[in-house]
């Protein structure tokens, strides 16, 4: 079996993950989501990702302005699977510990053996401005305590059913969740700053991190592996991926350039801002963006041999455990990846 994790990450916000009006637009139908997921089960992935997303970006494509909720989705979406990785986003800021905790174990019953969580602990204060929700005097670290002691109660919850906590940031009196998961469910997080690398070590089986090069991506994930070995523990680290495959490298290349050509400037500048980027900054680097900004993330284009050589210099360059894939079009480019594409990422796995 292949060591290496290949995931999907799911268009639970219309629009995926592209910020053009030039490329392919999901619509975050519940729909498409599922059948993307069952798609990325046929193929052999080894998970499936929802993010959650309470507020859009604007501008000329309306990008994330239609999002699903990610556990309510990802419950209907274990019922359509029998074998993938079910992984579903909570943000701590939003949830009580109790109240999270009993959702996964739902969730896990559903899905036994297969169900993530996604911790996030709330990083964009316009979503949760909205709702009367974002503390702006609450620092990074800050954060990241109240992540731990959140995360702390709900182990506690599915391992006795009962905890008391009077923390910092939570009070539980002989607080109860019954049943307990038939599996503790994997947990998961995204984050690259040295409280988010802590967290990680210490509470996560997965961390998604990101580099400015490949040099910085192995040096984070090298941290993450360490911290977590010096804690008795294992970690694995993943990155994203959009992947741009076609019969060519060069019209896999044109596509790619053809959505660049599409970028939503006004989306882009409202994003940069919900980063806490002020807004002159924002529009100088917006419109001076190149076309690679429509994208999200890193992106590969080219032939199935490219992208597969381009995939598996990445994994093993950036010492990661896996990768979570993007496709512009996943009902159609899914299956073409997935049958011819991963097959020989899984071989070479195994081979090496």
């Amino acid at each position: 079996m292949s060591s290496k994790e290949y995931g999907v990450f799911l268009p639970i916000g219309n629009g995926g993950w592209l910020i053009s009006d030039t490329a392919p637009h999901p619509q975050a139908t519940y729909e498409e989501n599922k059948n993307i997921a069952t798609l990325a089960e046929d193929c052999g992935m080894d998970f499936a990702m929802a993010m959650a997303k309470w507020r859009g970006f604007g501008g000329t494509t309306d990008h994330w302005g239609r999002t699903l909720e990610s556990i309510t989705m990802m419950a209907g979406i274990a019922e359509a699977t029998s074998s993938i990785n079910i992984w579903a986003t909570v943000h701590a800021n939003l949830q009580n510990p109790a109240i999270a905790a009993k959702m996964f174990t739902t969730l896990e019953h559903i899905a036994p053996g297969r169900v993530g969580m996604n911790i996030v602990s709330g990083s964009y204060a316009a979503e949760f401005e909205q709702m009367g929700m974002w503390d702006a005097e609450m620092t990074k670290d800050e954060r990241y305590r109240m992540v731990d002691e959140w995360i702390t109660a709900i182990k506690l919850l599915w391992a006795d059913g009962r905890v008391d906590m009077d923390g910092e940031f939570f009070s539980l009196d002989d607080c109860e969740s019954r049943p307990q998961p038939t599996s503790a469910p994997t947990l998961i997080s995204a984050g690259r700053s040295e409280p988010g690398r802590a967290f990680q070590a210490k509470h996560c089986d997965g961390a998604f991190l990101s580099g400015d090069t490949l040099e910085d991506l192995r040096d984070l994930s090298r941290d993450v592996h360490e911290r977590a070995a010096a804690n008795d523990r294992e970690c694995k680290t993943y990155a994203m991926l959009t992947v741009v495959m076609d019969e060519t490298d060069a019209i896999a290349e044109q596509r790619a350039e053809a959505y660049g050509e599409g970028v939503d400037r006004e989306a882009l500048t409202n994003m940069a801002m919900s980063w806490g980027m002020p807004r002159d900054r924002a529009l100088n680097w917006t419109q001076d963006a190149k076309g690679q900004a429509a994208f999200q993330t890193p992106f590969v284009a080219g032939s199935r041999d490219t992208v597969v050589e381009k995939i598996d210099a990445l994994v093993e360059t950036a010492e990661l455990d896996g990768l979570m894939l993007i496709f512009p079009d996943y009902e159609r480019e899914l299956p073409i990846f997935g049958a011819e594409a991963l097959p020989l990422l899984k071989n070479q796995d195994v081979s090496a």
